[in-house]
């Protein structure tokens, strides 16, 4: 699949949305990848990676309604398309392969 490349971070950024479901927006998804992966993840990285998840059609997003505990703003939910599942099936597939291949004992 050509420009269909996922790196690590891209990667959790697609399963967290998944796992989240209707639930997947920045913040939520921030704590999830966060409490997974024992690291901090900053709101730029995060950023960044859905915009370039975006760009690739690997996900959509769409605005919430307006909260009062927000002040007036929309929260931004994400959801993965069928490229995006394709494409995490692909690196699943590549890693599952390699690791495969590994010799007994090593």
């Amino acid at each position: 699949m050509k420009g269909t490349y996922l790196g690590e971070f891209q990667e959790i950024v697609l399963l967290t949305i998944i796992v989240l479901a209707e639930n997947a927006y920045g913040v939520s998804i921030q704590d999830e990848i966060e409490e997974r992966t024992k690291r901090s993840v900053s709101r730029g990285a995060l950023h960044t990676a859905l915009m370039r998840l975006e760009e690739k059609g690997f996900i959509r997003s769409e605005y919430g309604g307006a909260t009062a505990e927000r002040g007036g703003r929309r929260k931004r939910f994400y959801q993965v398309t069928n490229l995006g599942r394709e494409a995490l099936n692909e690196a699943k597939s590549i890693r599952d392969e390699l690791w495969s291949l590994i010799p007994q004992g090593q």
